[in-house]
């Protein structure tokens, strides 16, 4: 389907010619439908936290009391305890730091989204250690880019960002 074709979807939507929007997961952001009152999700377990948080944010900003229903069909224990902490929870940050506690952060300098990184700095749970280091990271490479005053650092950041050897 073109982009026009979509934007003119979604306008005649917004309009009320059509009652029903069936989607992909670019319906995820963007969107400001008020008259938008039902989201169904199927294979729900197959999303992360914040994208399911974004999805549920679709629907309830009109009126109309709304809905969001997630459909699935896992039967592991963490896929559950994610929809179950959506149900528990409207709070965007408190459902991210759920995720990352069961999920994992994913690479932090890669393309992962989640699971255990090959780097590792603290304990998932220590986010204020994790945070500091990557703001000290940060100011590093802010003040020096190129680490031209930390050749070993710099040397270490070019092998892994070629995938050779330990980077502990």
């Amino acid at each position: 389907m073109s982009g026009n074709e979509k934007d003119e979807i979604m306008r005649a939507f917004a309009a009320q010619e059509y009652d029903v929007l069936v989607s992909t997961s670019v319906i995820e952001v963007g969107i400001d439908v008020p008259n938008a009152s039902l989201i169904l999700i199927e294979d729900a377990e197959r999303f992360g936290l914040a994208q399911l948080h974004q999805f549920r944010g679709r629907v309830g900003r009109g009126e109309h009391q709304s809905y969001c229903a997630l459909i699935s069909r896992a039967d592991q224990p963490d896929a559950l305890a994610r929809l179950e902490a959506l149900v528990a929870s409207n709070d965007g940050f408190a459902l991210a730091e759920k995720d990352l506690e069961l999920r994992g952060p994913g690479d932090f300098l890669g393309t992962r989204q989640s699971g255990l990184p090959d780097l590792r700095v603290a304990l998932l749970s220590d986010l204020n250690t994790l945070t500091l280091a990557r703001e000290a990271a940060q100011q590093l490479f802010a003040e020096d880019p190129e680490l031209s005053h930390y050749p070993q650092l710099a040397e270490q950041v070019r092998r892994f960002w070629r995938g050779e050897g330990d980077i502990s």
